[in-house]
């Protein structure tokens, strides 16, 4: 009992225990947790108005907003939220309580838009400057659509991106949760802080777009190459690489002349129903061909008092036509997207010379169906939206790689992984009993790998580093080289007991055995420095976990085995 208590006294063990204890803290298990966590919010949607808001891409998984019930009804895991919202009826009031407060949303009805073979004619208003009078006045003409008639889909989707509630503050990588990851290559080379503007830029594109768990990073291979490697849970392979590949110059000319371009010129986008969405005074949804379908779209802007006066100056000595029954200038604004055109906008005769802020942008989307039209028109127009929030990139990208891995096969991996490590750790736990024969060795030595995984598991939720397969692999390793290195370190012990008169023997055994380790740590460590560029970055996971792994080992829990090993096999 004597011999406990100095191992639990030992300086070096209680370092190990501290370490220990702030490691747990920083992975803060909760094994028992039960509901779903809001992984993203979509803009507009029921759950979007009600206050739902989206989690910060820094946030740790613990931090995260959980739901717990929905309408009364107790949520635990995915299946459960799922099962109560496809049971939820459209225009209802829905009380869902979480870990943070109570909202109560209405859902929504959705539909779809058909044209009908009939027209009709409507009468629209539009509001005109008089130039000689210098006073607004209301016009009113007349135009002829085609009838449409709205068919109920059912619920419309509330707008929760949701996954099983965490339990811990692990951050598991693409390949354990599902998701895309797209590697990147600039067509130029870039200078550091041209990356790092890249980088930024990227970030805040994907996150207006309304991705979340995104992670960008800068990467490079053993040639010097560049890369970006983009990570993103639960994102369509479409969307990624449609938003990510394009550099998104987005421009309106007059003629040759730019009047404003995304970004720097853009001072507000709106993204609300109030103000963007399909536009009904374009028709709406239109069927221009046998199984062609056109949808048309349409959201304000606001241009900078520099924009303004630019489009003011370029049109000042435009002429007014008639066309349509409407008095247009004679020129039209032109929209281009990557030096594309993609939409032309008449220019109503009342903006002539004027510096308006206030303007809208119009474009379209094609489908099979008024369906589909209706998805892609929404989908083109969020995209261009955020194009113009967030300004072009610095450099046109290529996309050189693209995985898409299933959440269900992430699952697959960590149970594989988990179930390989307790195999090869109870494999070598009966070798090593079958060498030692004592009780003594074989609890410290098993206790410390685990210290060291835990440990090492620690940092990785303070640093927010991701877990991956990869990381996986040098946990695995870590765990080697732990047992090999406490193999190491108590053959020294036991060859020391044989010469126990002579003190300074033991303590010199114990020094040469930590030479060996120390010198096969940097070893090591430096192989994996290599290995950090390796693959444009992609097996960076292997190496900073190993090299976490090893220096968490070899300075703290490898110590603390020796202190403990050396007191319980003194005689």
């Amino acid at each position: 009992m004597s011999k406990i208590k100095s191992v639990f006294t030992n300086m070096r063990v209680i370092i190990a225990l501290i370490c220990l204890v702030l490691a747990v803290v920083a992975i803060y298990p909760n094994f028992g947790a039960e509901g779903v966590a809001i992984r993203s919010v979509t803009q507009n949607s029921s759950a979007s108005i009600a206050g739902f808001e989206n989690p910060k891409p820094t946030s740790t998984p613990m931090s995260k907003e959980i739901i717990h019930s929905i309408n009364n009804l107790p949520v635990k895991d995915s299946a459960d939220y799922y099962n109560i919202v496809s049971s939820l009826k459209p225009n209802r009031t829905v009380h869902i309580q979480t870990n943070k407060k109570v909202y109560q949303l209405l859902t929504q009805e959705k539909f779809d838009t058909i044209t009908l073979p009939e027209t009709e004619e409507k009468k629209i208003t539009e509001t005109i400057l008089d130039e000689k009078t210098n006073i607004s006045k209301n016009i009113t003409r007349t135009i002829t659509v085609n009838k449409t008639e709205q068919i109920s889909k059912g619920l419309k989707d509330i707008g929760l991106s949701i996954f099983d509630a965490p339990q811990t503050n692990l951050r598991k990588g693409l390949d354990l949760q599902g998701g895309t990851r797209v590697l990147l290559q600039p067509e130029e080379v870039l200078e550091k802080d041209q990356m790092a503007t890249l980088v930024d830029n990227m970030k805040y594109r994907l996150n207006v777009y309304g991705l979340s768990d995104i992670i960008v990073r800068e990467a490079s291979d053993l040639s010097g190459n560049q890369y970006i490697t983009v990570e993103i849970a639960g994102a369509k392979e479409e969307d990624v690489k449609e938003l990510l590949s394009k550099q998104g110059k987005f421009e309106a000319k007059i003629g040759n002349n730019s009047v404003f371009k995304g970004g720097q010129d853009i001072t507000y986008v709106c993204r609300s129903a109030e103000c963007s969405g399909i536009d009904a005074r374009e028709g709406g949804c239109s069927q221009i061909s046998a199984g062609q379908w056109m949808c048309r779209f349409s959201f304000a802007i606001s241009l900078s008092p520099e924009a303004a006066a630019k489009q003011a100056e370029l049109t000042k000595d435009l002429a007014v036509v008639n066309e349509d029954g409407g008095d247009y200038l004679s020129e039209k604004l032109i929209l281009y997207l990557d030096d594309a055109q993609v939409d032309e906008l008449n220019i109503g005769a009342d903006l002539k010379g004027r510096a308006v802020t206030d303007i809208a942008i119009s474009g379209s989307g094609a489908g099979r169906s008024g369906e589909e039209a209706g998805y892609n028109a929404l989908d083109n127009m969020k995209r261009l939206q955020t194009i113009l929030i967030t300004g072009s990139l610095p450099v046109k990208l290529t996309v050189v790689k693209t995985d898409v891995i299933s959440a269900d096969f992430g699952k697959a991996y960590v149970d594989n992984a988990l179930f390989i490590g307790m195999l090869a750790l109870l494999g070598v736990s009966v070798l090593v009993l079958i060498r030692y024969r004592q009780w003594k060795i074989i609890l410290p030595m098993v206790l410390t790998a685990a210290l060291e995984v835990v440990l090492l598991l620690g940092v990785a939720a303070v640093i927010g580093w991701n877990l991956d397969l990869a990381a996986i692999a040098a946990i695995i390793l870590v765990i080697g080289t732990s047992l090999d290195h406490q193999i190491v370190i108590t053959d020294n012990v036991l060859s020391g007991r044989k010469e126990e008169a002579d003190i300074m023997d033991w303590k010199s055994k114990l020094k040469y055995a930590f030479f060996i380790i120390i010198a096969a740590y940097f070893t090591t460590s430096s192989a994996m420095i290599p290995l950090w560029f390796a693959g444009a970055g992609l097996l960076k996971g292997f190496a900073l976990t190993t090299i976490i792994g090893l220096t968490m080992g070899v300075f703290v829990a490898r110590p603390a085995y020796a202190a403990a090993i050396e007191i319980l096999l003194k005689k």
